[in-house]
């Protein structure tokens, strides 16, 4: 679905993708994005990913979702420019939460979880970037609160700086599956 829509940059990825260290690991659909397509006010427009990351399709629907009806009309809203990518980490990679030795899988060894560390603006600055670690005076703080607030609507579970060590410097997005479907985890 992701690749009929112009604009997308999105391949499927090796159906075997499990990361080699654990059969837990597995990624259902995996796909590799490299650019997802928003509406803007001149037409659809690319959101490049550096570097490209392995997602769960379901995972990449859903960060295509809230880049075009949260982040960019966010981005517009509070710069009156167009985002233009996303400086991101930690797609697929088989590992356990927060690093840890022990404990359970991260979102991240099943494709459903995605590191953001800046977001690229287009316009007179082209090329601006607000770090998510490092917010560039107050618009680009009150930007950064409502795009954590917009990510807690749009996935089950929004970390970023201020929550823990490990989200210190990123805002951590996934789409853990919760007790309760309405059950959301955000800090």
């Amino acid at each position: 679905m992701l690749t009929a829509i112009s604009g997308n940059r999105v391949r499927a990825a090796d159906t075997g993708v499990n990361g080699g260290k654990d059969a837990a690991c597995h990624v259902v659909e995996p796909v590799v994005v490299e650019a997802l397509s928003v509406r803007s006010a001149n037409g659809e427009r690319q959101i490049a990913f550096d570097p490209p990351v392995t997602l769960s399709c379901t995972m990449a629907s859903t960060v295509a979702t809230w880049l075009d009806t949260s982040v960019q009309p966010l981005v517009r809203g509070h710069f009156d420019r167009d985002l233009a990518g996303l400086r991101v980490g930690g797609g697929h990679e088989c590992r356990r939460r927060n690093r840890a030795v022990a404990g359970p899988l991260s979102e991240h060894a099943t494709g459903k979880a995605l590191d953001i560390f800046a977001f690229t603006l287009t316009g007179e600055k082209t090329g601006q970037t607000v770090v998510v670690e490092k917010p560039d005076g107050p618009a680009q703080s009150n930007f950064l609160q409502a795009i954590r607030q917009s990510a807690c609507g749009a996935f089950n579970t929004s970390l970023g700086p201020g929550s823990d060590s490990a989200h210190a410097n990123h805002l951590h997005v996934d789409t853990q599956e919760r007790r309760s479907p309405s059950s959301h985890f955000c800090q």
